[in-house]
């Protein structure tokens, strides 16, 4: 059960996150997953999980379900009948984990959850529709605070709203949003820096190769020069175009267009 530790929490669902092909999005959700704690000694242990899943849909109407799997990795029964006889729980890493339900030996439903780097629980459904048609539904989580004014399962105590949780709450999704915004602009800049960083040294890599070569002028400042590779492989730089020299130019081939910068790299054109 320890690659099942990062997932073993109460999440809420961000609904403007989500992406549904199949039933309509909901405006609030709850997805909890519990460790059901070893039987006592003489009987039986299994590593079970008990999953409770609450939403609510854009109409405020209330559905709730919840079943109890063994995340040992095999094929096992299924109580659930109405959507599956079989079910297989696996864990391919710390962040992942999948569970298939099976019907009639074909998979009738594949649900993958994926802890995402900003700690998000990405919930991702595969099946198939009443017509036959493919669906794929992504849910995004993140980790509940115990502030909410309602159960986060059917079994759980009631929790009574109050001032100071709602401020937690509201806090929680303020926080959430700006930090988020934080780091994509800081993404956004390290990506720019990067590519800034790889035009530097393309310049450098053409300029070493330039200031190589044998010069027989001094070249300008903003003016455009030919760069070509000669007969014997060295390093041509010309003010003469490959059009002016022709097809019997004394190169062997014709490499770039260059214009010397004010800090003296050069740049191709």
């Amino acid at each position: 059960m320890v690659q099942a530790y990062n997932f073993l929490a109460s999440w809420q669902l961000f609904p403007e996150k989500g992406t549904y092909e199949h039933a309509e999005r909901p405006k609030s959700g709850i997805y909890k997953i519990e460790a059901v704690p070893d039987l006592p000694a003489g009987q039986l242990s299994k590593k079970e999980l008990n999953i409770y899943h609450n939403w609510v849909t854009l109409e405020n109407q209330a559905f709730a379900s919840n079943y109890k799997i063994n995340a040992d990795g095999d094929l096992n029964d299924f109580d659930k009948h109405e959507l599956a006889d079989k079910v297989q729980a696996i864990f391919p890493d710390s962040i992942t984990f999948e569970i298939h339900f099976y019907n009639k030996g074909e998979v009738a439903l594949h649900v993958v959850h994926e802890i995402m780097p900003n700690g998000y629980l990405k919930i991702t459904q595969q099946g198939t529709k009443d017509d036959g048609k493919p669906f794929t539904n992504v849910e995004i989580y993140h980790k509940q605070l115990s502030v909410l004014p309602y159960s986060a399962s059917v079994s759980g105590a009631v929790i009574k709203a109050n001032e100071e949780g709602v401020i937690k709450h509201k806090a929680l999704t303020a926080m959430e949003e700006q930090t988020n915004m934080q780091l994509d602009q800081i993404r956004r800049q390290i990506e720019l820096l990067a590519l800034q960083a790889h035009e530097i040294q393309k310049r450098k890599d053409l300029s070493l190769m330039i200031y190589s070569a044998k010069l027989s002028f001094r070249p300008n400042i903003g003016q455009v020069y030919y760069l070509y590779e000669k007969n014997d492989d060295s390093i041509m730089l010309s003010l003469i175009s490959p059009k002016e020299w022709g097809k019997n130019g004394p190169f062997k081939k014709f490499v770039a267009a260059v214009q010397l910068l004010a800090d003296h790299t050069w740049k191709e054109l």
